[in-house]
């Protein structure tokens, strides 16, 4: 394999992760908070969160899902988004920035759900494509990554869909709160290959186009 050096501002300029916000046509991302946990609990039904470790059923595990993200971000390792619909201001989901390592310069994006009826809407592919410009052009990152249970055949579809490249299966990598291990399988998006999956998406998004949103617990 051909390794190349990318050209980027992330050679002198360290990566400034703090809370953003990302807008986009249909949808904001937003600094998850406890502010959030009403309108994440009312979205909840059984399957929504399925794939994640632990699974989110109750208003109590939304509360233990946002703690979790909050003790995250303030030990610098992520950067939570609450997923809003712009046109109500309604709180659709919520998605993540992970595993964020500034020294190599790449992040995770992850624990993402988005409710049901938003499902087969634009909005995912816009959360993602605000993401992924935030993490290439603006944190100068070489390498976004994404992982999903080798189980979910819906993720796995729509990180291919998304551009992705599936890199491999991790086996044993996860014990989910049922007791069942998980395998996880690893996608990723370079920064040689981010100038062409941007265009694709900006284009597949004029065009009315979406990808089907599916949960991942990441």
């Amino acid at each position: 394999m051909t390794q190349t050096t990318v050209a980027s501002p992330a050679k002198t300029e360290p990566m400034k992760v703090e809370p953003v916000v990302l807008e986009g046509g249909d949808v904001r991302l937003e600094p998850l908070g406890e502010q959030h946990e009403a309108g994440l609990a009312a979205v909840l039904d059984p399957a929504l969160t399925q794939w994640f470790t632990k699974p989110m059923l109750t208003r109590a595990d939304v509360r233990d899902f946002i703690a979790e993200a909050l003790a995250a971000a303030k030990a610098g390792s992520a950067l939570p988004f609450a997923t809003i619909q712009r046109s109500t201001g309604a709180v659709i989901g919520s998605t993540r920035f992970g595993n964020i390592d500034r020294a190599n310069r790449h992040v995770e994006i992850g624990w993402t759900l988005v409710a049901r009826p938003f499902q087969r809407s634009a909005i995912n592919t816009q959360a993602k494509l605000l993401m992924m410009t935030h993490a290439f052009d603006r944190w100068g990152c070489i390498r976004v990554e994404f992982k999903t249970d080798s189980l979910n055949i819906q993720s796995r579809t729509a990180l291919t869909r998304l551009g992705a490249t599936e890199e491999g299966i991790f086996r044993n990598h996860m014990i989910c709160a049922s007791g069942r291990i998980r395998h996880s399988v690893y996608f990723s998006i370079t920064a040689e290959e981010w100038p062409a999956v941007k265009q694709r998406l900006i284009r597949r998004i004029a065009a009315g186009g979406h990808g089907h949103a599916s949960s991942s617990a990441s």
